[in-house]
């Protein structure tokens, strides 16, 4: 699992950032989008992401600099060929926004968009569909916000060669069948069960989007240990006052929440302009870090990709 970072800046965009935009790349090929600022489809053509094999999209509130994109973003996916459902989920009032750009616009899609507008206070309800899940979990910002928690479904443990063999198992045919979970019987008459070649199942991957807020502790305990998190940084040091007046954190107030959930990684995002350069941004993540002991901190760039790789059983 990947993510490309489409968009990194707080409120408008900078010279080198766009606002905010994040995919998720999935090992099966198909990609999910999480909020799209207005110009997200620009950054998508620059990332080379094909809109066709977007397969859902995910919004964590409404304020535009997350969700100005989407129109643009569900035509050029049109464009692109789609015929099949898309899902797209976020906070109440999703539906009437998209109602009235595509309405007065005139925009008719060739495919059906499935609107799931999350309750006021989502607390985890994982959206329907295969494959990877996505929980919302409200956190505190000015508007309805959510963040995401996604999920790698349960995976078997490879199997063990030397233990295949010990029990007289070369057909590949078998082995196929015990690596699904199947038993199978031997030519001898022995029933195998996939424990005896397997195995322990890899720990399933998890990470945490937030959007925007000054307050995300909530979602804490259902999240603790992921394998990463992805969590403003709006303002540094010393103006803690203006982030709880617009709903947003200091860098420090993000560590520390790092730190709290006992995250393995940090990826900070949404820099406010002024603070959004590599010197100050370096700053912020210095911040953040001395907040957050043990847990690596990192500063997303735009088109910056980043491997969520498993930890250790």
């Amino acid at each position: 699992m990947r993510l490309v970072f489409l968009g990194t800046a707080a409120g408008q965009p900078t010279r080198t950032r766009n606002v905010s935009a994040l995919a998720l790349l999935f090992p099966e090929g198909g990609w999910w989008l999480v909020d799209c600022g207005e110009a997200t489809q620009h950054r998508v053509r620059e990332a080379r992401l094909r809109p066709l094999r977007c397969e859902r999209i995910l919004l964590t509130h409404l304020h535009g600099d997350h969700c100005w994109g989407l129109p643009g973003m569900l035509l050029a996916i049109a464009i692109a060929g789609r015929r099949e459902p898309l899902q797209v989920a976020g906070p109440r009032g999703l539906a009437r926004f998209l109602d009235a750009a595509l309405g007065v616009s005139g925009t008719e899609l060739p495919y059906e968009l499935e609107i799931r507008e999350l309750p006021d206070e989502p607390r985890g309800e994982p959206l329907a569909g295969p494959g990877w899940r996505a929980r919302p979990f409200a956190i505190r910002h000015r508007v309805p916000c959510v963040a995401w928690l996604i999920e790698e479904p349960p995976r078997p443990g490879r199997v063990d060669p030397a233990r295949a063999r010990a029990l007289g198992i070369a057909d590949p045919r078998l082995l196929g069948r015990l690596q699904r979970g199947e038993t199978v019987t031997l030519a001898d008459g022995r029933r195998i069960a996939p424990s005896a070649v397997l195995d322990p199942p890899p720990p399933p991957r998890r990470v945490l989007i937030c959007g925007d807020t000054d307050d995300a502790d909530a979602v804490i305990p259902h999240a603790r240990g992921v394998d990463l998190v992805v969590r403003e940084a709006t303002y540094p040091a010393g103006m803690e006052a203006k982030a709880a007046q617009w709903g947003h954190s200091t860098a420090a107030m993000t560590g520390a929440f790092a730190a709290r959930l006992a995250a393995r990684r940090l990826v900070l995002t949404h820099f406010g302009g002024r603070h959004s350069d590599p010197e100050r941004a370096a700053q912020l993540q210095r911040e953040a870090a001395a907040a957050a002991p043990g847990v690596e901190v990192l500063v997303a760039e735009d088109l910056m990709r980043l491997e969520v790789a498993r930890a250790a059983p």
